[in-house]
């Protein structure tokens, strides 16, 4: 039996504050090239939702108009904290809620996919509906609350696991 490869997608979601043309988020805009092309050759960096423009700002993102959505893959939790909290990206998260408002639901979700998987939107917004409505498991998580690759199903739509498994 070959064992299967995991790489950790992860979704995060924010509202605006204003329309993306507008000056309260043209320090944001200005940001997303040269963070993206950071992100692009950054160490374990796998892949990244973007439409001919480059990024996925206009890419739909529950149905909400004010919502912006930035999909990635990476090859561990270690790839994505080391781009997360350091360089461009670091000082762009420090400013996020100059542009972006708070809310009190999770907005962000990570899981493992099988190596070569690329989630779509939809399988996005069911892990971080999953984990607002679960918290943490190993279908959907966070950072603070992680589980290792081989703990939960991975395809779009997949079944949960059953929390009792015999032999735990």
């Amino acid at each position: 039996m070959t064992e299967t490869a995991y790489e950790l997608a992860q979704v995060n979601i924010a509202r605006l504050k204003a329309p993306l043309d507008t000056p309260l988020l043209k320090d944001f805009v200005d940001q997303l090239d040269p963070v993206n092309a950071d992100a692009d050759v950054a160490d374990g960096f796998v892949w990244r939702l973007q439409d001919e423009e480059g990024d996925a700002t206009a890419i739909p993102v529950f149905d909400d108009p004010w919502l912006i959505v930035n999909l990635s893959v990476w090859r561990d939790a270690n790839a994505l904290t080391a781009f997360m909290y350091q360089g461009r990206h670091r000082e762009v998260l420090a400013r996020r809620r100059e542009w972006f408002d708070r809310v009190q639901e999770a907005m962000t979700a990570l899981w493992w996919v099988p190596q070569g998987h690329r989630p779509a939107v939809a399988e996005a917004e069911s892990r971080l509906l999953h984990l607002r409505t679960h918290g943490p498991t190993p279908y959907a998580f966070t950072l603070r609350t992680s589980f290792p690759p081989g703990e939960g199903p991975y395809a779009p739509g997949a079944p949960l696991a059953d929390k009792s498994r015999a032999g735990d």
